[in-house]
C-alpha cells in the first residue's frame, strides 16, 4: 500500500513539473557550482544527476564551477604562502600555475564526471580553451584616507572577463554534450587569469543570453533586515537595498553580478542555497522556486 502512495505522489510531482518543463525546454541555463554544494559528497553526487536531468528534458545547461577550498589544500601541500591586500589574494605567477592546475585540472574533471556518471555527457573546458573567456587584469582600488587620494591595488594574475566568445560553447552543446568550465581566463599577451566564479558565469550567461542564471550559494538567497528570503527582486529594488544597508558584505558582488547578467539580456538571475537537495530542480520545477530571483 505504502509503494501505491509513494508512486501516486511521484506520478503528482512530475504533473506539477509539465509546465515547467514546457517553459524551459530548448533553453540555456547557466549554473554556477561550488560552495557547501560541491564539497558534500550526496550533495555533490545530487548535483550531477540534476545537471544530467536537465539535458535529457531538453534543456541545454551550461555549468561553470569554482574551487577555492581546493585551491587552498594544494597551496598548503606545496608551501606556498598567500598574500593578501585587503583581504584580497595576490596571485602572483607560482600561484596561477597552481590555479590553473586544480581548476582546470582535478576539480574540472570530477564535476565533469559526477554528470558523465548520471547517465549525461560532459566536457570539461577551461576559459582559456578555444579563447572563450578573453581575460583584462582586475583593477582595485584603495582611497589613501589621510590623502583622499585612490591607490591601485596590484593582485598579481587576477582577471576579469572581458569578452565571452560563445562558440566552443554552441559547438558543444549543439552536439549534446554540457561544457563544464573552469574560470581560468586567457589575456591579450596570452596569460593566464584566475577569476571568480562567480563573475565568470555571469559574463557566460549574458553572452549566451541564457535564459537563467542559477548560482549555488551556501546561503538561501537574499534575506531582508530580519533574515527572511526575499524570493522576488527588480534591478531598481536591489539598488534601494544596497544603499540603505539591507544587502550587505560578500552579497553585494552576487547580486551585482546577477544584476550585470540581467542587463546583457538574461530574463531571471537566482541566487539559491546548494545545500538544499535537489536546490536546481525545485528552483526551476516549482511555483516560486526556492531563491532569489532578481530580474528587470
Amino acid at each position: 500500500m505504502s509503494s501505491t502512495i509513494t508512486a501516486a505522489q511521484e506520478a503528482h510531482i512530475v504533473a506539477r513539473a509539465l509546465p515547467y518543463l514546457r517553459r524551459y525546454a530548448g533553453a540555456t541555463i547557466v549554473v554556477k557550482y561550488g560552495g557547501h554544494a560541491m564539497g558534500q559528497e550526496t550533495l555533490a553526487v545530487e548535483f550531477g544527476q540534476d545537471i544530467a536531468l536537465l539535458k535529457q528534458v531538453g534543456i541545454n545547461p551550461v555549468v561553470v564551477h569554482g574551487g577555492g577550498p581546493q585551491i587552498n589544500a594544494m597551496l598548503d601541500r606545496l608551501a606556498i604562502k598567500s598574500n593578501f591586500i585587503d583581504g584580497l589574494r595576490v596571485t602572483d605567477a607560482a600561484m596561477v600555475e597552481v590555479v590553473e592546475m586544480v581548476l582546470a585540472g582535478s576539480v574540472n574533471k570530477q564535476v565533469a564526471a559526477l554528470i558523465n556518471r548520471a547517465g549525461a555527457l560532459a566536457v570539461g573546458i577551461s576559459g582559456k580553451d578555444g579563447g572563450l573567456i578573453r581575460a583584462r587584469k582586475l583593477r582595485r582600488t584603495k582611497k589613501d584616507p589621510d590623502s583622499n587620494i585612490e591607490k591601485v591595488l596590484d593582485l598579481g594574475f587576477v582577471g576579469e572577463p572581458g569578452f565571452i566568445d560563445t562558440r566552443v560553447i554552441n559547438a558543444l552543446t549543439g552536439a549534446g554534450l554540457i561544457p563544464v568550465i573552469a574560470p581560468v581566463g586567457i589575456g591579450e599577451d596570452g596569460e593566464t587569469y584566475n577569476i571568480n566564479a562567480d563573475t565568470a558565469a555571469g559574463a557566460v550567461a549574458g553572452a549566451l543570453n541564457a535564459t537563467r542564471l542559477l548560482m549555488l550559494t551556501d546561503v538561501p538567497g537574499v534575506l531582508d533586515r530580519q533574515k527572511r528570503l526575499m524570493p522576488d527582486l527588480s534591478l531598481t529594488q536591489i539598488n534601494e537595498l544596497i544603499a540603505d544597508g539591507t544587502i550587505s558584505g560578500g552579497m553585494i558582488p552576487k547580486v551585482e553580478t546577477c544584476m550585470e547578467a540581467v542587463t546583457q539580456g538574461v530574463k531571471g538571475a537566482t541566487i539559491l542555497d546548494g545545500r538544499v537537495p535537489h536546490a536546481l530542480l525545485l528552483e526551476l520545477f516549482t511555483e516560486g522556486g526556492i531563491g532569489t530571483m532578481i530580474h528587470r
